[in-house]
């Protein structure tokens, strides 16, 4: 059994591994022509808070403005990213920007159409 629980501990390690190399965020990606591509969007989701921090901190070493972008239930997790941003940063000079609201129509499970509301705030590098 020992033999069985080390090989349990070792896939569980990769899969650790695996979902970490997965949660890292590229800034940059080859296009196939072979010119790199900047990425300046932060879509949110359901990952950790602070994960969502860093990726918009990382990208905003490289591009002057990153736009944050969320739907339904991850609205108030968006609104979290750039209150820490622009306020727990306030020496490092970032601000927010513009603010959109929106709606969008998706067409549930059961066949019916539904709007989800959205939101974009763009985080500005001073």
């Amino acid at each position: 059994m020992s033999n069985d629980a080390t090989e349990a501990n070792k896939a569980t390690e990769a899969n650790k591994a695996t979902e970490a190399n997965k949660a890292t965020v590229t800034t940059q990606t080859e296009k196939q022509s072979g010119t790199p591509e900047v990425r300046d969007t932060v879509y949110i989701g359901k990952k950790p808070l602070m994960a969502y921090v860093t990726s918009t901190l990382i990208q905003l070493a490289n591009v002057p403005s990153v736009s944050i972008k969320a739907r339904g239930m991850s609205i108030g997790r968006a609104v979290d990213v750039s209150q820490i941003i622009s306020r727990k940063t306030e020496n490092a000079g970032y601000s927010i920007g513009t603010i959109k609201l929106d709606s969008e129509a998706l067409e549930s499970q059961d066949g019916r159409t539904r709007n989800v509301s959205t939101i974009e705030i763009q985080i500005n590098r001073n």
